[in-house]
């Protein structure tokens, strides 16, 4: 698999951007051949083969989750793992370095997989050009392999994953074959409040690369101290490089006019740096102002053969004396929610519909936060946050609420990745992976570390991985209440779940070491949501107090026909024979699973309006 790099698209011409479609793009979403296998043992061997006679399989669409498709029973569960009950199981390495967890899964009855497959050609624009394949989203582990050609193994699921196609392309079509295991040890890593899914959930991309081609690019907007004038850097890797090439650097402002236009010859590593640039216009929610930057990449004859834009703004994020966080120098409020992804007919296979109907309903309540709970969303999430000026809490893909917590009670004898030396590089990877693909998000205000991990050595390194790489923003992560020995090493801010607001006081009246803010608060299950204002009050109390994001956004329920009534009805945990389940635990959004309001989303409208200013 390639190193995680920067989510910037690529173009072959200008007027490829406004339609949104790259020559030097081929989407792979559609139908594909699919075999399911209840267990490893039943899955097809060779199946991965190029000549492998593919007519006895059946048909799925990609993007979408196996269960959704009809395939393996829809389960819902909150903090415990999915096979408690079942299975007896611990984490490699927890109880007894001899312990390794060697096949744990790999033969297990409850580890269903999926094996996908399909026949393709390349777009004639791909030819003589390095060509990638892109996942942006599998759960939980695959395995690749092109024309019968083993490329790789992935399992961050919510992270891209990206192959090299290219020493195995031929003329004519080719086959792609990807095997998707539901269980692997990453699912100790993501034990998420949602139900469980597997499968190819988001889009599949093929990316040719031309003889010079922009890998990775940093942008680095720094202010003055006066917060008035400021510089660009940008820091780009190139692979290949052909000889002769160039790379011109444009920034422009939303008028159009020209603040910056370098050019230099095309290098594996390379920075540009803009004069000083005067009356900046800063980024916020209610002023999102983005600066427009082009990367012209040109051969040694000058022909323009990559094109990359890219939007970004100038703020600052800090935290000041007072322990007070403030955006641009002034006092930072979060009127935040937590949201999953969700559609009530695809589960987390969301579309660009229900991303623009998620923006506007926040816009209208003035919601200005959100914490991608608990994971790296969709990619164009992330974009569509920098244009409306909603701030981010970006957080890792990291749980693993069911190692430290056991019916209720803080037991973290057998805790991941906790300071077991054997899990530290599995989380840094997910750091790394959610850092280096967002890291030019303007919105984004926090990294956060994960959810619900207790605390432990890796976190702390998770942390430092942060500071080290990117100075510029606020690291945030609850699990430190539960173990103070870290509140020094991990997290700016004093972050906590539905603390009472009497807790809050306590706190931020005694000398607090860092600011407040709730990261999940007022669980808005069934009729709830009262007392909003209590929380809200804190505000005018304390300065240090910025806020919080509500549990949650939208019900994750799943919409079926009532085999009664013939009408659409939303099921929730439970109501599928999953055992165990958490049941309507699932139903505590601001929304129904269909986007519907409920009466709640009126009161957090009314409170967070106070603040809207």
């Amino acid at each position: 698999m390639l190193p995680a790099h920067s989510d910037h698209r690529f173009y072959q011409h200008y007027h490829e951007i406004a339609g949104e479609h790259s020559s030097l793009a081929q989407s792979l979403n559609g139908t594909w051949r699919f075999h399911f296998a209840p267990n490893p043992q039943a899955r097809l061997q060779d199946f991965w083969q190029a000549d492998y006679d593919l007519s006895g399989f059946d048909t799925i669409t990609v993007p979408e989750h196996v269960e959704i498709a009809g395939y393996d029973k829809l389960h819902y569960i909150n903090t415990m793992y999915p096979w408690e009950g079942h299975h007896f199981r611990r984490p490699a390495h927890t109880v007894g370095q001899d312990t390794s967890g060697t096949g744990m899964f790999s033969t297990a009855p409850d580890n269903p997989v999926g094996q996908y497959a399909l026949d393709f050609t390349l777009a004639p624009a791909f030819a003589g050009k390095t060509v990638t394949v892109q996942f942006a989203g599998v759960e939980e582990a695959m395995y690749v392999w092109l024309n019968g050609h083993f490329l790789g193994y992935a399992e961050d699921s919510f992270t891209p994953s990206e192959f090299d196609l290219t020493p195995y392309l031929h003329a004519g079509a080719n086959r792609l074959a990807v095997e998707v295991f539901k269980r692997s040890t990453a699912a100790y890593l993501e034990d998420q409040d949602m139900f469980r899914f597997f499968g190819i959930f988001r889009d599949v991309t093929l990316l040719a690369k031309p003889a010079t081609h922009i890998e990775d690019l940093h942008i680095q907007p720094t202010l003055a101290d006066d917060l008035q004038s400021g510089v660009v850097k940008l820091d780009l890797t190139c692979s290949p490089v052909a000889a002769g090439s160039t790379v011109r650097a444009i920034i422009r402002d939303d008028e159009g006019e020209t603040l910056m236009d370098t050019t230099q010859p095309a290098a594996a590593a390379q920075s540009f740096t803009s004069d000083t640039l005067v009356h900046v216009h800063l980024w916020d929610h209610h002023h999102p102002y983005l600066y427009q930057l082009y990367l012209e990449v040109h051969d040694a004859a000058g022909q323009l053969v990559e094109l990359v834009p890219y939007q970004f703004g100038f703020r600052t994020i800090t935290i000041d004396a007072q322990k007070v966080i403030r955006l641009n120098g002034e006092r930072l409020i979060i009127n935040g929610v937590n949201r999953h992804e969700w559609d009530d007919e695809r589960g987390r296979a969301v579309t660009a519909a229900d991303m623009d109907e998620d923006i506007r309903i926040m816009k209208t309540h003035h919601i200005n936060a959100v914490r991608t709970c608990h994971y790296p969303d969709h990619i164009s999430w992330y974009d569509r946050c920098d244009v409306n000026g909603i701030y981010m809490m970006a957080e890792t893909n990291l749980e693993s609420h069911g190692t430290w917590q056991k019916m209720g009670a803080i037991e973290p004898s057998y805790n991941v990745p906790g300071s077991v030396a054997e899990w530290r590089a599995a989380v840094l990877d997910r750091a790394q992976n959610n850092y280096e693909t967002f890291k030019n998000h303007t919105a984004i205000l926090f990294w956060s570390l994960g959810n619900e991990s207790f605390a432990g050595d890796n976190i702390a390194a998770m942390n430092a991985y942060f500071k080290k790489v990117d100075p510029t923003r606020l690291v945030h992560y609850e699990g430190v209440v539960n173990d103070r020995e870290y509140e020094d090493r991990i997290s700016d801010v004093e972050s906590r779940m539905y603390a009472h607001p009497e807790d809050i006081v306590k706190y931020l009246g005694n000398h607090p070491k860092k600011p407040f803010l709730l990261c999940e608060y007022m669980h808005d299950m069934g009729n709830s949501l009262g007392g909003m204002k209590a929380y809200t009050d804190l505000i005018d109390r304390f300065p240090q107090y910025a806020g919080g994001f509500i549990w949650d956004f939208i019900d994750q329920a799943i919409a079926v026909t009532d085999p009664v009534t013939g009408q659409k009805v939303h099921r929730y945990g439970g109501d599928f024979d999953d055992r165990p389940a958490d049941y309507e635990f699932s139903g505590d959004g601001l929304l129904f699973a269909d986007r519907t309001p409920k009466p709640a989303l009126q009161e957090v409208s009314y409170y967070y309006g106070r603040y809207d200013k």
